[in-house]
């Protein structure tokens, strides 16, 4: 099943759109740019015949989500809310998971913390939680920075499992020569909780949490720290990483982070960063393999897109060149439960029909 889903995405993804490549950029105007207000559910939002989009798609776009196992699909722009539907009894208070796109949380908290010298990513991970974290030989593991979780580099064993207990923590290859998409990142959290000497909860509640006025809680599943709440709030996070990390007036993590996060990180997936997916490039890597597949991730997208991606198709969009965040919660579109499907090439088409 899994090589016949492999060769299904080769097949949809491997068309290359026709427009340039370009690094990643992170572009705001700030001038006109909103911010809803702290504690309040009240949230502009923007009429989309004053962006002249093609209204008359809106209702098909919203049909294939509903189809597609949607709970609730979000489109900001500039800040302010221009689509906002729930599907299936989801609405707009009732929290669901990130899955996999709360990667990003981690590394925006990883971020803070450097910026705060607590940390430096490219100190070794053995630096803040002692030895014996994983079962590599200890100069193996002695081998793994912060910045080699950070990029899916650890050269762990990334097939024995949801758990990050260091006996499913197995050497296989030395750190920064193979990427493979691994839930070892989570580590990241005990380091900032080490370094900061408080809890991960408390760190990320008042570093990032209170101060863009997000919503939810990290919950314990499958033996993973997974960041449940309310789509607005995930569409929060979206704005502030989307203005360079910037909150209003307040810089929450610094913009150096962010474009170091939203740009190739490491030189075997060109299409990842700090746990960000990077649209746009030559060629990409898929969880779960090591094959390298030519041409864009998602075709249909912009090309300076950049996203996170969870199991069951939780996106964040982030598109700077038209001043977007687009959000989709729900279960997965089709049988894959992969953090990257075909569903979103085929949710691209149909955004495309309205924005274009």
């Amino acid at each position: 099943m899994k090589n016949l889903y492999i060769l299904f995405l080769i097949t949809i993804l491997s068309c290359s759109s026709n427009s340039t490549n370009n690094t990643t950029q992170v572009t705001a105007n700030e001038a006109d740019l909103y911010f809803p207000p702290l504690n309040s559910s009240s949230w502009d939002t923007k009429e989309i015949s004053n962006l002249n989009w093609n209204e008359n798609n809106v209702q098909s776009l919203l049909d294939f989500l509903n189809e597609k196992n949607t709970k609730s699909f979000i489109v900001l722009h500039r800040g302010k809310i221009v689509i906002e539907h729930y599907f299936n009894g989801h609405a707009e208070n009732t929290n669901w998971y990130w899955a996999s796109a709360g990667k990003t949380l981690t590394t925006t908290l990883t971020g803070i913390a450097q910026d705060e010298g607590l940390i430096n990513i490219n100190n070794k991970v053995s630096n803040y939680l002692g030895t014996g974290w994983t079962s590599a030989p200890l100069a193996k593991e002695d081998l793994i920075s912060c910045k080699n979780l950070l990029t899916m580099t650890s050269g762990l064993d990334d097939s024995l499992g949801e758990s990050v207990s260091p006996e499913n923590l197995q050497y296989i290859e030395d750190a920064g020569q193979r990427w493979a998409y691994h839930n070892v990142y989570v580590k990241l959290q005990d380091v900032v909780a080490q370094a900061s000497n408080q809890t991960w909860t408390n760190y990320f509640n008042t570093k990032l949490k209170d101060k863009i006025g997000m919503s939810g809680a990290w919950i314990m599943l499958d033996d993973l720290n997974v960041y449940f709440s309310n789509t607005r709030s995930m569409a929060r996070f979206g704005l502030l990483i989307s203005n360079n990390g910037k909150w209003e007036d307040t810089q929450i993590v610094s913009e150096s982070f962010i474009n170091d996060a939203i740009n190739t990180s490491q030189n075997i997936n060109e299409s990842y960063g700090y746990l960000w997916w990077l649209n746009g490039k030559n060629s990409f890597h898929l969880p779960q393999s090591q094959f390298e597949f030519n041409g864009e991730l998602i075709p249909n997208a912009p090309n300076d897109m950049y996203a996170a991606l969870g199991k069951n198709d939780q996106k964040i969009y982030i598109i700077p060149s038209r001043d977007l965040v687009i959000i989709r919660m729900g279960e997965a579109a089709d049988d894959s439960n992969f953090a990257l499907s075909t569903f979103d090439n085929e949710l691209w088409e149909k955004i495309n029909l309205i924005i274009n």
